[in-house]
């Protein structure tokens, strides 16, 4: 992708760097329903304290459910073979919630 992404601020997306590429990432409602599903929590304050200390699974999964977010399902789906290291994810986790808020 040589072409620069510009993200949706109205709609709370975020443009990030993973494996050299640049992705799109959202935090919709989807997005958050499965994040919620896959660490297995009800409710925003849930999550909130959970957020403060992922796992690495954790933190696949809440990276994952933001790039089918931002429409990204093709990456997401290969994420975990993806040389995405633990830094960006952390980081593009942080961009996404910080866009959406």
């Amino acid at each position: 992708m040589g072409v620069s992404m510009a993200p949706n601020a109205a709609r709370g997306e975020a443009v990030v760097t993973l494996a050299g590429v640049q992705r799109k990432l959202c935090l919709t409602l989807g997005a958050l329903a499965e994040i919620e599903g896959a660490l297995g929590l009800e409710g925003p304050g849930a999550l909130a304290e959970r957020m403060r200390g992922l796992s690495a699974r954790d933190l696949t999964a809440v990276l994952a459910a933001l790039l089918r977010g931002g429409g990204e399902a093709a990456f997401a789906g290969e994420l975990d073979r993806a040389a995405v290291t633990p830094v960006e994810a952390a980081e593009a986790v942080a961009a996404a919630f910080t866009a959406s808020a």
